[in-house]
């Protein structure tokens, strides 16, 4: 039983580790990339949702997508928009915090990923280790 469990712990290990490291690799371009894919897949009701509660308006002004920015510019409601300097993208917001998120969940996740490495290592020293409580003058 020990065994399996040495084995399940090692593929934990495994999966968590492989998460981790893309989690701390993952750049600013990449999150971007992934950003404006799920942006474009959203109800206009959910982005309106969200530029509310965010104060921001459209994705990311850049070339790529200047004439989806301008369309979601337009149908903004974001209390932002009223005020002198205008608003933020929201894109701008969601990458800022999901940069600080991915490398707290990277950390967290490497670091508990070495202590199953360390529950795999001790289940394995320590797996033919003898019942201290069985009789002495037993062969096995």
């Amino acid at each position: 039983m020990l065994f399996f469990y040495m084995v399940i712990l090692f593929i934990v290990f495994l999966f968590q580790f492989g998460v981790s490291c893309s989690c701390l690799a993952m750049n600013q371009g990449q999150q971007g990339k992934l950003l404006n894919s799920t942006w474009g897949l959203m109800s206009d009701t959910i982005k309106g949702d969200l530029e509310n509660k965010l104060d921001c308006c459209g994705l990311l002004n850049t070339t790529q997508n200047q004439l989806q920015f301008t369309s979601d510019w337009e149908r903004c409601s974001a209390p932002c928009k009223k005020s002198v300097p205008g608003c933020e993208t929201c894109g701008y917001k969601m990458l800022q915090h999901a940069s600080e998120a991915l490398r707290i969940l990277g950390g967290v996740g490497l670091f508990f990923s070495f202590t199953e490495i360390l529950g795999v290592w001790l289940a394995m020293r320590y797996r033919n280790q003898k019942d201290p409580a069985a009789n002495p003058s037993a062969f096995l």
